[in-house]
């Protein structure tokens, strides 16, 4: 399983499930749309402390972040 993959399909799910664009995830998380596309494509390796800010900003647990899902 690719950690960078998961966490990607996970935050771009629930951004969308709660009606985000990357631009306002940038303007409420202070990290840039380059960052969160990146991300999404599972192309970062997001520390710990930046999966619990992404998921503050996006009204999520950081756990629903790096749980598994039907394409693991």
């Amino acid at each position: 399983m690719d950690m960078r993959k998961l966490v990607g399909r996970n935050f771009a799910r629930l951004r969308r499930v709660k009606g985000l664009t990357q631009e306002q995830v940038e303007e409420r998380s202070g990290f840039s749309q380059q960052y969160l596309s990146s991300l999404e494509r599972g192309r970062r390796n997001p520390t710990v402390i930046t999966l619990f800010e992404l998921a503050q900003a996006i009204g999520v647990s950081h756990v629903d972040l790096v749980q598994p899902d039907d394409e693991a």
